[in-house]
């Protein structure tokens, strides 16, 4: 797994996608720093709590509502435990994989 074209392949996404704001873009950076300690397996495991406030999100409700449409758009697999002792669980894409498609074209 390379970072920099995994994260060059999520930022040309993003750039094509104008419903996403900067929450977005922090919840995801945020994620994409968790499956990095795991060493890129998937799925991790997260809490809220430990998310919110490393992706500076203040509302639950703004936090849902960008893991919900990160899910919804493809860049996520969300499986919320709606269990508060168990994290939910996140799988993220190979973005890179992308790039290498937008550079042949």
């Amino acid at each position: 797994m390379n970072n920099i074209k995994h994260l060059t392949g999520f930022f040309d996404r993003i750039l094509e996608d104008r419903n996403l704001n900067p929450t977005h873009v922090s919840l995801y950076i945020v994620l994409f720093q968790f499956w990095n300690i795991n060493h890129f397996k998937n799925p991790i495991s997260i809490t809220r709590d430990e998310v919110m406030r490393t992706s500076k999100i203040g509302s639950t409700a703004t936090y849902h509502k960008c893991m919900r449409e990160l899910n919804e758009k493809g860049y996520i697999k969300y499986e919320p435990s709606f269990n508060p002792f168990k994290g939910s669980m996140v799988i993220l894409f190979n973005f890179s994989e992308d790039q290498n498609q937008l550079m042949k074209k």
